[in-house]
């Protein structure tokens, strides 16, 4: 299947995260190409890094960015200052992420990430470790529970960890389909009717399987860590749980003083190490949305260094 990915918030991404045509950038989700490919093409002397785990998005990015002085690394973007020590990197100017699953993986039924297509249950951003059929055969339901209620925000978490149990008694859960199907049969009916019950619950499965936000905080962390003073990272979330940590983890960069209100002067010296630049994450555009409906949830959120952090 060609690779497909429609990139979302192009130039506001790639507008946030730019500053120096000489510069060197990192985009930590390549995916088909898009931001990297408008982030290489601002380039003159600079020099861009570009990480994925998803040999197929690589593989795309290389024919979409030849030419341009892109290095490819497949590796999960929790491995940046380990990536950047081997290279010789000591800092950058700018950092890319869109984060979540990329149209391909989604269109793809042979990734098994749909549950509008039956295929096998996979969901392996990497291809390769622990799939979702073995997390699905696997889990205890109470494993089940707590994954479908941290990373799905399932309200019918119980009842859907139990169904899948149940029915994996007779024999083990294969396919995207027989798991759609328990979920749907496992939720009122009521439920069903207003949303797609399988989206909260594939979704925490997907999370499970990748490991995406225990991942995603290391990314922030060592990333603003790897920025050099002035530089900016420009982050695309698509759903709460990441955006929530991705905002937090921004205001932790910019929080100064953190002495009790009563203290009449401040006693831990902390200072801000960020600068937030939006204030309001930046969401698509009603023509964006038109053109690709996936990006409705879409919110980029931008920061600059502004100090290094202490050392703990």
């Amino acid at each position: 299947m060609e690779f497909r990915h429609t990139t979302v918030l192009l130039r506001e991404t790639v507008d946030g995260a730019f500053s120096d045509p000489n510069g060197v950038y990192a985009d930590l989700t390549t995916g088909g190409g898009g931001h990297s490919e408008e982030l290489a093409r601002r380039l003159s002397g600079g020099r861009l890094i570009c990480f994925d785990r998803d040999r197929e998005a690589l593989e795309a990015a290389g024919k979409r960015l030849s030419g341009l002085n892109v290095t490819l690394i497949r590796r999960n973007f929790n491995r940046l200052r380990e990536t950047l020590d081997e290279l010789g990197i000591d800092k950058l100017d700018g950092i890319v992420a869109d984060l979540g699953v990329s149209s391909h993986q989604l269109d793809d039924a042979s990734r098994g990430f749909s549950f509008h297509n039956d295929a096998p249950l996979d969901m392996r951003m990497s291809g390769e470790g622990m799939s979702a059929r073995d997390v699905v055969n696997e889990y205890s339901a109470e494993e089940l529970q707590r994954i479908l209620y941290e990373y799905g925000e399932e309200k019918f978490a119980p009842k859907i960890a139990m169904g899948i149990v149940k029915a994996r008694e007779n024999s083990p859960v294969e396919t995207t389909g027989q798991l759609a199907e328990i979920i749907k049969s496992s939720v009122p009916a009521a439920y069903r009717r207003e949303k797609n019950p399988c989206r909260k619950s594939f979704q925490a499965i997907r999370i499970e399987v990748n490991g995406e936000l225990d991942a995603l905080e290391t990314a922030l962390s060592d990333g603003f860590g790897c920025l050099k003073i002035g530089g900016k990272m420009a982050v695309i979330t698509f759903h709460s749980l990441e955006d929530r940590i991705v905002k937090n983890r921004f205001k932790e960069f910019c929080t100064g003083c953190i002495c009790p209100p009563e203290f009449p002067v401040c006693v831990c010296g902390r200072k801000p190490c960020g600068e937030l630049l939006t204030k309001k994450p930046i969401v698509p555009t009603e023509s964006e949305i038109s053109e690709n409906p996936r990006s409705r949830s879409a919110k980029l959120r931008v920061i600059r260094k502004i100090a290094e952090k202490p050392e703990n």
